[in-house]
């Protein structure tokens, strides 16, 4: 059954890899909802977080994947239950309406919005939440004349994890394991093996 899924894709910020991470989705015929990249807690590493439409099992072949990218540490998937996101939305109205039919105290209190400007013709308010919040402020002022509406892209933080810089630290304390003695060959077998 598909779900909603964000991916948390850590890696180096090497030029090409999001197109190389977009060709992955478009030959699997997959729409990326959401698309957000930003430095880690960790210097020199970025992360993706990108949020799609799909079945477990697809998401899993999807994170494989990308995860055989040269530039890319490592790859999460979680539902919407597993993590903490918000998105930021900015709507943009006019002053004049605004001011003379709706309470503007009353709307940013009943939406969490704050007004980001005011100018003669237009006044921009901007809220965080979750899609179906933001949505319902575009209800509200649609029919005060919406003149402009733009929503982020998703950040997410994984509920239960301790962040990608612990679990660097423990990879690179890991003891190397140790390669296997060869086996000795004669010197019939390392000729014959000569092309």
């Amino acid at each position: 059954m598909k779900q909603e899924y964000t991916l948390m894709v850590y890696a180096e910020n090497q030029v090409g890899l999001l197109n190389r991470i977009a060709i992955i989705f478009s030959r699997r015929k997959i729409n990326i909802e959401s698309l957000n990249t930003s430095p880690s807690e960790v210097e020199g590493i970025h992360r993706f977080n990108i949020v799609i439409h799909e079945t477990e099992v697809m998401v899993k072949k999807v994170v494989r994947q990308i995860e055989k990218q040269v530039d890319v540490l490592k790859v999460y998937f979680n539902t919407n239950d597993n993590i903490i996101w918000q998105e930021l939305a900015l709507y943009k109205v006019p002053t004049e309406i605004i001011a003379e039919k709706v309470k503007v105290e009353r709307l940013l209190r009943e939406y969490g919005a704050r007004v980001v400007a005011i100018r003669k013709d237009f006044t921009i308010f901007e809220t965080t939440g979750h899609r179906e919040e933001t949505d319902k402020l575009i209800e509200v002022l649609a029919p005060y004349g919406l003149i402009e509406f733009v929503r982020s892209a998703r950040v997410a933080i994984i509920k239960d994890s301790k962040g990608f810089h612990e679990k660097l630290k423990e990879f690179e304390q890991t003891e190397p394991v140790p390669l296997a003695p060869e086996d000795p060959i004669s010197e019939e077998e390392a000729n014959s093996s000569i092309v």
